[in-house]
């Protein structure tokens, strides 16, 4: 990749982490729908184009604009089939939504559920109004105007609540193997857990019920699709990313044995103890003790 590119990248994502949030302009080739990888922002993309999505379980193809809901903890992918691709995005945390203290559209808005219907068909006079509302948040995002947070909240807002008033997008598929896409998104959702940032700051997701939890499955089907899709259990994909994950911050952090169990899921040291023991035929003091 041109290191030009490598570096507006960068910045980009510096200015994203910062301020909380970014709107801009898709460019007509359509590379912005694929080169943005943060995992912790919330998405909308206003596109005019041919598109495959896969969200969570489901595939979608769009042809014409559609307005779509992208959720930092539901895995998604996005195909751009047309060579022509143009429209809007805004990228923000739930932190900078939830600034005005009022705010509860996220948790109540059926777009960033699982489950939910995150793609929504738009016509011509619905492309246009949802035009103005990105183009005025990129105008106020260029500005100096003190408040413009406040605005730019306020717009993402209105788009939310316009969405509302549509009808959602009817024509899912199913993936053809369900056991393959399922699994896909489950393994998604695991490496997403990591890595371990700060031991106030506990991965989420511990165990198989947890993930079909989240996922709105059974976790009997859960681990029936992803045995069948890599012949080992739902528990076994999970301890071992755990243990990887132990190993990584024993060895290259100086965190305390408490606080690397309490990052990992684990109420009490004992219960980490016993479990990395059983696991690697190994405790975690030997190991530590071991690599330095």
């Amino acid at each position: 990749m041109d290191s030009k590119i490598i570096r507006s990248v960068s910045d980009f994502n510096t200015e994203l982490k910062l301020r909380g949030f970014n709107v801009f302009q898709i460019e007509s080739d359509g590379c912005a729908t694929r080169t943005y990888s943060r995992k912790d922002f919330y998405k909308i993309c206003l596109t005019t184009g041919k598109s495959a999505i896969h969200y969570a379980d489901r595939s979608f193809e769009a042809e014409g604009t559609v307005l779509f809901f992208g959720n930092p903890h539901v895995p998604y992918s996005w195909e751009t089939l047309s060579r022509t691709y143009v429209g809007y995005t805004v990228l923000f945390s739930e932190d900078f939504l939830k600034a005005s203290d009022r705010n509860d559209v996220l948790q109540h808005s059926p777009f960033f559920k699982i489950g939910g219907t995150p793609i929504l068909n738009i016509t011509n006079e619905q492309r246009l109004f949802l035009n103005s509302l990105f183009q005025r948040m990129i105008e106020e995002q260029q500005s100096d105007y003190t408040h413009k947070d406040d605005l730019i909240r306020n717009y993402i807002n209105l788009i939310l609540h316009e969405a509302m008033k549509l009808q959602p997008s009817e024509n899912f598929d199913q993936h053809k193997n369900a056991a393959s896409r399922i699994t896909a998104v489950f393994l998604e959702l695991l490496e997403r857990q990591f890595p371990v940032e700060s031991p106030d700051k506990p991965i989420g997701l511990k165990t198989a019920q947890d993930y079909a939890g989240y996922l709105s499955i059974h976790v009997n089907y859960l681990n029936r699709m992803v045995k069948e899709a890599t012949g080992r259990s739902t528990t076994n994909h999970i301890a071992e990313r755990i243990i990887q994950e132990a190993c990584a911050l024993l060895q290259h952090t100086d965190w305390n044995i408490a606080d690397i169990a309490y990052a990992l899921g684990f109420e009490y040291p004992s219960y980490f103890n016993n479990y990395f023991k059983r696991l690697t035929g190994t405790n975690p003091t030997a190991l530590r003790a071991a690599e330095v």
